[in-house]
C-alpha cells in the first residue's frame, strides 16, 4: 500500500511499534533491565514464568491478555462492543492524532509493568494504575442470592429465629415497630431455644422502655424467667429491683436488695446495710437468717479489734506460738466458731469471741459445735480438751464418754491431727460395733486392740494371721503368743 509521508509519520507515531534507529539502542536496552527489575519486584502478585520480553499479539495487533484485549472481549459478550469502544477511546485518548480504525487502547498489563506510555516515555506505576478507568470490565462472578438477603434484612420473624437458631449472623434492627418485636418474642419462645430467648430479649430491653418490656413480659412467663435470670447473671440490680417493683414481688424484691450487700467491702458499711435489711419483707426463715447475718458480722467486727490489739501487744501466747493467717471478718459461721475454739475456748460464756455463747446465740446443733471444736482442739495437740469434751457425768456423778458424731469419726479426725497410738487406742475401744472397731484397730495399727478383740471373739486364725504384721521380739508378739498358748480360751476356728 502506498501512504504518504504525512501518513507515515501519523503511522509511527499513533501505533504501538516504533521504527528501528541506532539512537535508541542503548535506550531500549536500560528499559529491558528496568522492566525486568520491575516483573522481579511483582512476582507475589503477577505470576508470569516468561522471562523475556515477548508479547502475544491478537489479530488486530492487540497483546493478548492487556486491559485493552479484555475490555474488547467483554464489551464484545455484552453486546455493546461498539459503545464500549467510544467510551475507552474517549477517556485513553492521549492526542488528537486521528486514530485508525483499530481498538486504541494504549495500555497492556506489559506495558503497565515497564511503566511506558504509548509515546515511549516512562511513568510511576501507581500514575499508570490511577490512569486506568474507574470502571471495571473484567467478569465477575454474581454472590448467590440468598447471601444478598442477609444484607437486604428482608427476613421474616420465623425467618430470623431460624437463623439465630442456627448461629448465623442476622439484624434485628429491621424489626422496628413494637408488633414486629413482639412476633419476633414469641417466635423464639416457640422455638424453646434459651439463647435465641436471651438474644431477643437483650434486643428488647436495648429498643424498648421499661414501662413497655415489664408490662408485654407480664404475660409471657417463659420470656419473664430467662430476663430475671438473664439480669441475675449480669448483675444488673437496678433493673432487677424495678421489675419485682412492677410485678409486685415483695419477696424477690426483698432477696434482690439483700444480695447487693455483697457489692460492699467495708465491714461498717456492710453492717449498717444489713441492718436496712432486717425489715424487709422477708419469709419468717429467711428473716431469721438476715437477723443472723447482721449479728454475726457484728460479733466479728468485735472479734477482729479485740484479736488484732492482742496480736500487735505480743502478750497472748496462743498468738505468738500461732500466728492469725487471715481476717475473721465476714467469714461463715463455722469458720468463726472453729476460730473461736482456736483462740477463746477456755473464756468465759458472758464474752462475745466465747463458743459456748457462739453455740447458743446461733442455736448451733450438738454435732456441729463437738465436730468443730475437736478439729480446733486435736489440731493444737489439747488432748486433755479433747477428753473433756467428751466426758458427761449422770446424776449419780458417774463419768461417761459420749460422742454425738460417733466414736469412729472421733478415730478419723484424731488420726488426722497425729495423735497418738494411746489415744487412738482408747477411742478405738469406745467403738460400740466389733467389726467397725477392729477394722480401725487394724487400719490405725493398734495392736493392743487388735489382740483383745481377737481374742474375745475367739478367732485363733485371725490372730495368727495379725502376729505376722507385728515385730519380731516385741511387747505384741509375746502378747499374741501368750493368747494362743492360753489353755482358759475355746478358740472357734
Amino acid at each position: 500500500m502506498n501512504r504518504t509521508k504525512g501518513d507515515e509519520e501519523e503511522y509511527w507515531n499513533s501505533s504501538k511499534f516504533k521504527a528501528f534507529t541506532f539512537d535508541d539502542e542503548d535506550d531500549e536496552l536500560s528499559q529491558l533491565k528496568e522492566s525486568k527489575r520491575a516483573v522481579n519486584s511483582l512476582r507475589d502478585f503477577v505470576d508470569d514464568d516468561d522471562d523475556d520480553d515477548l508479547e502475544r499479539v491478537s489479530w488486530s495487533g492487540e497483546p493478548v491478555g492487556s486491559i485493552s484485549w479484555s475490555i474488547k472481549e467483554t464489551a464484545g459478550n455484552s453486546g455493546s462492543n461498539q459503545e464500549g469502544r467510544e467510551q475507552l477511546r474517549s477517556r485513553n485518548s492521549f492526542s488528537s492524532y486521528p486514530q485508525l480504525p483499530k481498538p486504541t487502547s494504549t495500555y497492556s498489563l506489559s506495558s503497565l509493568f515497564r511503566g511506558r506510555t504509548r509515546l515511549g516515555s516512562f511513568q510511576s506505576l501507581s500514575d499508570a494504575l490511577s490512569d486506568t478507568p474507574a470502571k471495571s470490565y473484567a467478569p465477575e462472578l454474581g454472590r448467590p442470592r440468598g447471601e444478598y438477603r442477609d444484607y437486604s434484612s428482608d427476613w421474616s420473624p420465623s425467618d430470623t429465629v431460624r437463623r439465630l437458631r442456627k448461629g448465623k449472623v442476622c439484624s434485628l434492627e429491621r424489626f422496628r415497630s413494637l408488633q414486629d418485636k413482639l412476633q419476633l418474642l414469641e417466635e423464639a419462645v416457640s422455638m424453646h431455644d434459651g439463647n435465641v430467648i436471651t438474644a431477643v430479649l437483650i434486643f428488647l430491653k436495648r429498643t424498648l422502655s421499661k414501662e413497655i418490656l415489664f408490662r408485654e413480659l407480664e404475660v409471657r412467663q417463659v420470656a419473664l424467667r430467662h430476663l430475671i435470670h438473664f439480669l441475675k447473671e449480669i448483675g444488673d440490680q437496678k433493673l432487677l429491683l424495678d421489675l419485682f417493683r412492677f410485678l409486685d414481688r415483695t419477696e424477690e424484691l426483698a432477696l434482690s436488695h439483700y444480695r447487693e450487700h455483697l457489692n460492699i467491702q467495708d465491714p461498717e458499711k456492710r453492717k449498717e446495710f444489713l441492718k436496712t435489711c432486717i425489715g424487709l419483707p422477708f419469709s419468717a426463715e429467711d428473716s431469721a437468717h438476715i437477723q443472723d447475718h447482721y449479728t454475726l458480722l457484728e460479733r466479728q467486727i468485735i472479734i477482729e479489734a479485740n484479736d488484732r490489739h492482742l496480736e500487735l501487744a505480743g502478750q497472748t501466747e496462743i498468738f505468738r506460738k500461732h500466728p492469725r493467717k487471715a481476717s475473721i471478718l465476714n467469714m461463715p459461721l463455722v469458720t468463726t466458731l472453729f476460730y473461736s475454739c482456736f483462740y477463746h475456748y477456755s473464756e468465759a460464756e458472758g464474752t462475745f469471741s466465747s463458743p459456748v455463747n457462739l453455740k447458743k446465740t446461733f442455736k448451733i446443733p450438738d454435732k456441729q459445735y463437738v465436730l468443730t471444736a475437736l478439729a480446733a482442739r486435736a489440731k493444737l495437740r489439747a488432748w486433755h480438751d479433747v477428753d473433756a469434751l467428751f466426758t458427761t457425768k449422770n446424776w449419780l456423778g458417774y463419768t461417761k464418754k459420749r460422742a454425738p458424731i460417733g466414736f469412729h469419726r472421733v478415730v478419723e479426725i484424731l488420726h488426722k491431727n497425729n495423735a497418738p497410738v494411746q489415744i487412738l487406742q482408747e477411742y478405738v475401744n469406745l467403738v460400740e460395733d466389733v467389726d467397725t472397731k477392729l477394722n480401725l484397730a487394724i487400719k490405725f495399727k493398734c495392736h493392743d486392740v487388735v489382740i483383745d478383740t481377737c481374742r474375745d471373739l475367739k478367732d485363733r486364725q485371725q490372730l495368727l494371721a495379725y502376729r505376722s504384721k507385728v515385730d519380731k521380739g516385741s511387747a505384741e508378739e509375746e502378747k499374741i503368743d501368750a493368747a494362743l498358748s492360753s489353755s482358759q480360751i475355746r478358740w472357734k476356728n
